[in-house]
C-alpha cells in the first residue's frame, strides 16, 4: 500500500511540473498558465487524495507531517518521489516544447522570499483545513480549493518570485532553466518555512483536532 502512495505522489507531481513547463517554456504572454497549473493540481488532488493525501509538494508534506497526519517514513519517501518526478517532468517538458527557458531575474530577494512564504503558507493552510481537518472531512471541494489557491498565488506574485510555492516545482524550474540554480535557495527556504508555519498556525487554531 505504501508503494501505491509513493507512485501517486510521483504521478501528481510529475503532471504538475510538466504543466508548468509546457505552459511557461513557450514564453507567450498569456493568462492561461496559472489557470492550467491550478487546474492540473486540482484534478490530481481529486485523483490521488484518497490514496496518498495528494501532497505533490515537499512543503505541504512537511506541514502534514507537523500536523500529525503523515508518518515520518512516508514523509521522507513522499519528498523523494516528488523530487524525482520534478526531474523527470522537467526533461519531458523540454523535450515536448523543444526548448529550455531563460532564468527569471529576481529583482528583490526579500520580496521574493516574502511572496513565496506567504503563498506557500496559504497553500499549506488550505490543504490542512480542507483535507485533514475533522470539520471538513469527506468534503467535495478540497481539490478545487487547493488548485484555486495555487492559481491565485501564481497570478498574484508569479512575476515577483516565479510562483513556485513548492520546492519540487522550484527544482523542476531550475532544470528547465526558468529559475537560476543560484536563486533556488529562495524557494526552498521560503517554501519550507511557509509549510512549517502553516502547520503551527493550524494546530494553534484547532487545538482539539488531533
Amino acid at each position: 500500500m505504501s508503494l501505491n502512495k509513493y507512485l501517486v505522489e510521483f504521478i501528481g507531481t510529475f503532471f504538475l511540473v510538466l504543466t508548468v513547463g509546457c505552459t511557461v517554456l513557450p514564453a507567450e504572454p498569456t493568462v492561461l498558465a496559472p489557470l492550467a497549473i491550478g487546474g492540473v493540481l486540482m484534478v490530481m488532488v481529486f485523483a490521488g487524495g484518497h490514496v496518498s493525501g495528494a501532497h505533490y509538494n515537499p512543503a505541504v508534506t512537511l506541514a502534514v507531517l507537523m500536523r500529525g497526519r503523515c508518518p515520518r517514513n512516508d514523509a521522507v519517501a513522499y519528498v523523494i518521489a516528488q523530487m524525482l518526478a520534478a526531474g523527470a517532468a522537467a526533461m519531458a517538458a523540454v523535450f515536448l516544447t523543444g526548448q529550455s527557458g531563460t532564468p527569471m531575474t529576481i529583482e528583490s530577494v526579500p520580496a521574493a522570499l516574502l511572496a513565496e512564504f506567504l503563498f506557500t503558507f496559504a497553500l499549506a493552510w488550505v490543504v490542512l483545513n480542507v483535507a485533514t481537518a475533522k470539520g471538513t472531512a469527506n468534503n467535495s471541494f478540497y481539490g478545487l480549493a487547493i488548485g484555486g489557491t495555487l492559481m491565485v498565488g501564481a497570478f498574484a506574485v508569479g512575476g515577483i518570485s516565479g510562483g513556485a510555492f513548492n520546492p519540487a516545482v522550484a527544482l523542476g524550474a531550475c532544470l528547465m532553466k526558468l529559475v537560476s540554480f543560484s536563486d533556488v535557495w529562495v524557494h526552498f527556504a521560503a517554501d519550507f518555512a511557509g509549510g512549517a508555519v502553516a502547520a503551527i498556525a493550524f494546530k494553534a487554531v484547532n487545538p482539539d483536532d488531533k
